[in-house]
């Protein structure tokens, strides 16, 4: 009698447990069901004002006064645009996203062919990789190869590494950066592997992981904290110096830069299953992650104002007077990041971070009303404090990852893995 009750007992618990499941998934997909009807009402209005793709105006931020900034195809971030429409395409399922994710996808062609930096990866793959994954043609493959060659040319056998940036000087003004590599680099490697893969090309895909190895090397503190620029000698490969370009300081840790380390070494390990680079992912997150606030979005640099970080005399950042600015940015490719890292690892704190990372970014403090913030989705992001340029505005670049991180959310709760 007693096993007979422990049994049904059991099997109640069981019910309720499933239950208590099932209403969680409701909830949890109707959270992101509303995120995705305010997005596709966000961008309608942006596409009003933007109209056509011309080359030149391609969404990046808005001013001081609440206008939309744009920029042309040659800047770092157009594809990102694109990238977004795709993802509202696959979010929402209307073809009518798709057709506009074309469009604008097809205006970035030109520069598969493009040399002058190394951030084809956000260019090309950010637009023609969500494209040919969602709505694939052979022509997007043949443009992404050649994007990828395109991308492999700044590679140098004496450095190690793909050249960020040409020549530049330091913010002191008297140091010389002939070979700078910056830790967003990380983020372009996808192109290289993905290239390698459709054309059969092992070289690709070796510049993706000596790229990683001499970041790896050279990038990173014994704590797992991230340099912004590392600049190589371009004779000898030596390392000259490790400094900032957009955080605070020389040995302080920008926020974004952290967050381009997670995502990029959480993506290489899948596209090479080297267990070294989800270890190291998951060192720089535990890093980042001993360190955010309550609410789990960053100061724009996680050293800012403290003793012993000083910036350089000509950045802005010598004088802005905040301590507190956050960086929605780096919130929001790391809780895209840490969806992949969850799944990597098979650790559900990794996951639930994610989740609660989205949420706060979905909230009123981070989310844009409707119709405002120059019809970006959300708000306080930091471009670059010591350039004093796009402080506390929105940017292309968050949206862009917040919807990526929705997608691989629904994804997760659907199907129990984020790429479907």
């Amino acid at each position: 009698m007693k096993k007979k009750l422990l049994i049904q007992l059991s099997a109640l618990l069981f019910c309720l447990l499933v239950v208590a499941c099932t209403s969680d998934k409701k909830k949890e997909l109707a959270f992101i069901q509303e995120n995705i009807d305010f997005a596709t009402q966000q961008m309608e209005i942006m596409l009003e004002e933007v109209g056509s793709p011309t080359g030149k105006n391609y969404p990046r931020t808005m001013n001081d006064e609440g206008k939309l900034i744009v920029t042309g195809k040659y800047d770092w971030t157009p594809g990102f645009f694109p990238g977004s429409l795709w993802y509202t395409y696959e979010l929402s399922g209307d073809s009518i996203w798709r057709t506009r994710a074309e469009a604008w996808t097809h205006s970035l062609e030109q520069l598969k062919t493009f040399t002058g930096h190394h951030d084809l990866g956000f260019m090309m793959y950010c637009s023609y990789g969500n494209a040919q994954r969602l709505a694939p043609k052979p022509e997007y493959n043949a443009i992404l190869e050649t994007s990828a060659q395109s991308l492999a040319t700044r590679y140098s056998e004496q450095t190690k590494a793909i050249k960020s940036w040409n020549y530049r000087k330091a913010w002191n003004d008297t140091v010389e950066w002939f070979y700078p590599v910056i830790i967003d680099n990380m983020m372009n490697l996808e192109l290289l592997t993905y290239g390698s893969k459709i054309a059969n090309n092992q070289l690709l895909k070796e510049i993706a992981i000596t790229h990683t190895n001499t970041t790896l090397q050279n990038h990173f503190r014994e704590d797992f904290s991230s340099y912004h620029v590392v600049n190589y000698d371009p004779e000898t490969g030596a390392v000259l110096n490790q400094a900032t370009c957009q955080g605070y300081s020389d040995n302080s840790t920008w926020s974004r830069g952290q967050a381009w380390a997670i995502y990029g070494y959480s993506m290489m390990y899948r596209e090479t299953g080297i267990q070294e680079y989800l270890d190291a992912a998951e060192k720089m997150a535990q890093w980042y992650l001993e360190r955010l606030p309550e609410d789990l979005v960053p100061l724009w640099d996680f050293n800012v104002g403290q003793e012993a970080y000083e910036p350089e005399e000509k950045s802005y950042a010598k004088e802005f007077p905040g301590t507190d600015l956050r960086d929605v940015s780096a919130a929001a490719i790391t809780c895209s990041a840490l969806f992949e890292l969850g799944q990597s690892t098979g650790k559900k704190e990794y996951t639930d971070l994610a989740i609660e990372m989205l949420h706060s970014l979905a909230s009123p403090a981070y989310r844009a009303e409707l119709g405002t913030n120059a019809n970006f989705l959300l708000k306080h992001s930091v471009g670059s404090i010591p350039h004093k340029n796009e402080i506390d505005k929105p940017l292309v670049y968050a949206d862009y990852y917040f919807l990526e991180a929705l997608v691989r959310y629904r994804n997760w709760l659907n199907y129990g893995s984020i790429f479907h």
